[in-house]
């Protein structure tokens, strides 16, 4: 007895591919992909991220060094899962839902330690971590209608966003600490510009939806 039913097993009493067994193996197998293990490795620097940067009260160079390593590893994983996942079709509901949180989290970690610390306005951390909020919640809004890709503008604002959170991370000064502000002002403002744009979009696309339902209906 193998405890196997007779439908899912082959003629040589293993599991047929076929069966519910094999096809549980199979997607057990894609969820440890490579750009899975990329997201579940910045989901667990977002933590690591937090205490080294708040060692020794958070001032410490040498700790903001370390928490700044945490960070950059963690953005160029967010580069490269996706990628992965993309190209070679590795893409999985984990993963839908997990390389979001993940971005977010740590783009959020950076910001809020940062106002914390009184290294950065807490004003500005609000406007970036609104529109985030702001924004993942309409995709909800809108997923029955279309989904909006992601412009160039939007991936601009990552860069700097995660540039201009990066430069606050380490101890810096004199020129490079005037360079860090003019680089978190652009990124406030490809922020808040991507953003409305967003909305905007966001906007026409359920319009859209919502007139072709209403098309859809009348011709039944």
């Amino acid at each position: 007895m193998t405890g196997v039913p007779a439908s899912a097993r082959g003629g040589t009493g293993r599991p047929a591919p076929g069966g519910k067994l094999g096809a549980a193996a199979v997607n057990q197998a894609s969820l440890w992909n490579i750009a899975n293990i990329l997201t579940m490795v910045r989901l667990v620097l977002v933590p690591a991220f937090v205490l080294l940067m708040l060692q020794d009260g958070g001032y410490d160079p040498a700790w903001r060094a370390w928490a700044w390593a945490a960070f950059a590893v963690a953005m160029i994983t967010d580069v490269f899962d996706g990628h992965l996942a993309r190209t070679y079709n590795l893409v999985t509901d984990f993963g839908k839902i997990a390389d979001p949180i993940a971005d977010k989290a740590i783009m959020a970690a950076g910001l809020i330690c940062l106002s914390a610390l009184g290294d950065l306005p807490w004003w500005v951390t609000g406007v970036i971590l609104f529109r985030e909020l702001g924004i993942t919640l309409m995709r909800f809004w809108v997923i029955r209608h279309g989904v909006i890709p992601a412009s160039r503008g939007g991936k601009m604002k990552t860069l700097a966003q995660g540039t201009a959170v990066g430069m606050y991370v380490l101890a810096l000064t004199g020129a490079l600490a005037t360079l860090r502000f003019w680089v978190m002002a652009l990124a406030v403002v490809l922020t808040v510009i991507t953003g409305l744009d967003y909305v905007r979009q966001a906007i026409v696309l359920r319009r859209r939806g919502l007139a072709a339902e209403r098309a859809a209906a009348g011709q039944q």
